[in-house]
């Protein structure tokens, strides 16, 4: 007798054929689930990875293999447990995530020159970017002072829509101070950090030089950006468009 084809190696199987590694958000598409008798089947896949032993979380929301684990942590170059390595790959990830979202909403999106090379699973971020070169919306100084910000969203006319920075450990005052250099444009400002920061981003916004800005910046949380990666990548497999 032939041993049954379980959901769980199914799921294994598909991150095999993705190079031992994948998001939840993709395994949502890549896992056929045709054949599952759920009504829910993206929280059976997220419970498999949860409770797999052939499978270990990088990060929030990505996956890989056990077999894989060092093919995998050296392609992220990630195999150290230096600070410094941690610090790039959850930077250059969470830009990747905010990329792939705005890619799905329709949105521009750019990162500044100097991260266009940091990696999003291995790639450059850039590859996912749709514009390598910042629009010129505005006056030079202050498209100058846009190229820097981490990931940009741009509407159909060109003109951002939302400004976003990636503050893992560094100083949440100083992407707010660019933020305010940029306030006369009716975008959103939104800080991506921990929510161990979250502290830190309320006793910043306090201070008395940004009083009149404070209501236009929002905090939002890594685990935030991952559920809303993840339910955008549901609802495009949904309405068949990945």
């Amino acid at each position: 007798m032939s041993k049954k084809y379980t959901q769980t190696q199914q799921v294994i199987d598909t991150l095999r054929k993705n190079g031992g590694y994948a998001t939840l958000g993709n395994l949502y598409h890549l896992v056929d689930t045709t054949s599952w008798a759920t009504k829910t089947p993206n929280e059976s896949i997220r419970r498999i990875v949860q409770e797999s032993n052939e499978i270990f979380r990088i990060q929030p929301g990505l996956w890989a293999l056990e077999e894989n684990r060092e093919e995998v942590m050296r392609k992220f170059d990630i195999q150290t447990k230096e600070a410094k390595d941690d610090e790039c790959f959850t930077h250059g990830y969470y830009q990747g995530l905010i990329i792939e979202i705005g890619n799905m909403k329709n949105f521009m999106t750019y990162v500044p020159a100097q991260d266009q090379n940091r990696k999003f699973l291995g790639e450059p971020l850039v590859q996912f970017c749709s514009t390598i070169q910042i629009p010129e919306f505005t006056y030079k100084q202050l498209t100058d002072r846009a190229r820097t910000v981490d990931v940009i969203w741009f509407n159909e006319r060109t003109m951002p829509n939302s400004f976003f920075e990636v503050e893992h450990s560094t100083d949440i005052q100083n992407s707010v101070a660019k933020f305010c250099d940029l306030q006369d444009f009716s975008s959103r400002f939104v800080i991506v950090a921990p929510q161990n920061r979250k502290a830190q981003f309320d006793k910043v916004m306090e201070r008395t030089v940004f009083k009149d800005f404070k209501a236009r910046v929002m905090f939002c949380s890594y685990e935030n950006i991952i559920k809303q990666y993840e339910l955008m990548c549901a609802a495009q497999k949904i309405g068949g468009l990945l």
